[in-house]
């Protein structure tokens, strides 16, 4: 197939629900992203939590929303796609501009009548119900308003604009943290997905239902976590690759607070950030070339060792300029077991039931962003503000991460499913 007929199917092949979902997914990751890049300082600095409590919370604001997305396809379903989006970006818009307003006098009856780490969490919980709508709504429009023979190409395009999102936010929260003040990142997210409340009003219409398989009732749903824990091989596997997350969480939970306190404190936290989205964006195909080859597991292994070593470099040698170099690492071991992670759960799965454990796949996205503001913010406070010693905080959360690599080679050779070992 030529160029121009490849060109041709592209431009016939995708309705208008497509690009106004994933036009609206690219400012919906922009504002989270530029959001849990101020998060943890915004915490710390401006409603002066301790390094624990800041980075406990930063953790539920993160871990919230990979559990509640188990749900978000039945209640989107249900809704309708284009309901469901706007409902979803109601929510995110006054979820946002509250965490920014917390410490504006309209506020105060309400701040001063209940403990404030209480109040804070209740507002972080308010995104993660909003973004577990729109991920289902995004997705289930490309794959229902693509024509077949692009579809693939579809979700290519939905992958890039997520992270163009990831990568455009903490550069936005960099200029808006200089120019105005941390609360005015909150504000201009919630401006973001605003806008988009009035974009799928005005443009979305509800795509047509296709011969897919309906989403689960909530009844289901919860059904759901009965097959998973009914399967022990495929439960231990997702506690251990949690540590993975454990680690990687850290350069948005605690690696901010810590440049900031320890390394620079003019450092540019929110714009390193923007590091890894742009390591993946540049280096996807490349990466997927090198590694094609490679089994699953392997590859997956691989990935998560690479990452979770990437955190010794700041160690070894903090300061601004490691920062930069770690988080490079750290996207290059995600680009190499990230695809093929999902490629292992499918193998995991038994016969009919691949939609209900990828679904559970990004169960350790959530565990690891609560344990990771958790330990992390305890690790931080113990090693930097206890011992006085902030260096070996980046060697335990090192160890953590090639305990958990160790982990994972024994359970492939101890545990490893009979039906993984025969497709590899």
């Amino acid at each position: 197939m030529s160029f121009t007929q490849r060109l041709h199917e592209i431009r016939d092949g995708f309705e208008r629900p497509f690009w106004v979902a994933n036009v609206s997914e690219l400012f919906e990751r922009l504002s989270y992203y530029a959001a849990f890049a101020s998060l943890a300082r915004y915490l710390h600095e401006a409603l002066n939590f301790p390094t624990e409590r800041a980075a406990d919370l930063a953790g539920l604001f993160g871990g919230l929303v990979w559990f509640l997305a188990i749900f978000g396809g039945a209640i989107a379903d249900r809704l309708g796609f284009r309901r469901a989006l706007s409902l979803a970006y109601l929510i995110l818009a006054t979820a946002y501009f509250l965490l920014g307003s917390i410490t504006a006098p309209w506020l105060a009856s309400i701040r001063n009548s209940v403990p404030l780490g209480l109040f804070v969490a209740v507002i972080l919980m308010l995104p993660a119900l909003g973004i577990a709508l729109v991920k289902p709504c995004v997705v289930g429009t490309t794959a229902r308003a693509s024509a077949p023979n692009v579809r693939s190409i579809g979700y290519s395009i939905y992958y890039t604009l997520v992270n163009i999102g990831g990568a455009l936010g903490p550069i936005a929260a960099s200029w808006v943290h200089e120019n105005f003040s941390a609360s005015g990142v909150f504000r201009l997210s919630a401006a973001c997905v605003l806008l988009m409340f009035f974009l799928v009003l005005l443009l979305f219409k509800e795509p047509k239902r296709s011969g897919e398989v309906p989403t689960a009732s909530l009844g289901e749903t919860l059904g759901n976590f009965g097959k998973v824990l009914a399967n022990p091989k495929f439960m231990l596997f997702l506690l251990i690759f949690s540590g993975y997350w454990i680690v990687y969480w850290q350069e948005f939970i605690t690696l901010p607070l810590y440049v900031h306190d320890y390394i620079d404190p003019r450092a540019n936290t929110e714009k390193m950030l923007a590091t890894g989205p742009i390591i993946v964006i540049a280096l996807t195909v490349a990466i997927s070339i090198l590694t094609k080859r490679m089994a699953a597991f392997r590859a997956v292994l691989l990935g998560t060792l690479v990452s979770m070593v990437a955190f010794a470099i700041l160690a070894l040698h903090p300061t601004v300029v490691a920062v930069y170099l770690t988080l490079i690492v750290i996207a290059l071991g995600e680009l190499t077991q990230q695809p093929r992670y999902y490629d292992y759960i499918s193998r995991l799965a038994p016969s009919g039931q691949q939609g209900t454990y990828m679904g559970f796949a990004f169960l350790p996205l959530g565990i690891g962003a609560f344990l990771a503001g958790r330990i992390g913010g305890k690790l931080l406070h113990y090693f930097a503000e206890v011992q006085h010693q902030p260096q070996r905080f980046w060697w335990a959360i090192t160890g953590i991460g090639v305990a958990t690599t160790l982990l994972l080679w024994i359970y492939d050779l101890v545990v490893r499913p009979t039906a993984v070992a025969e497709n590899e």
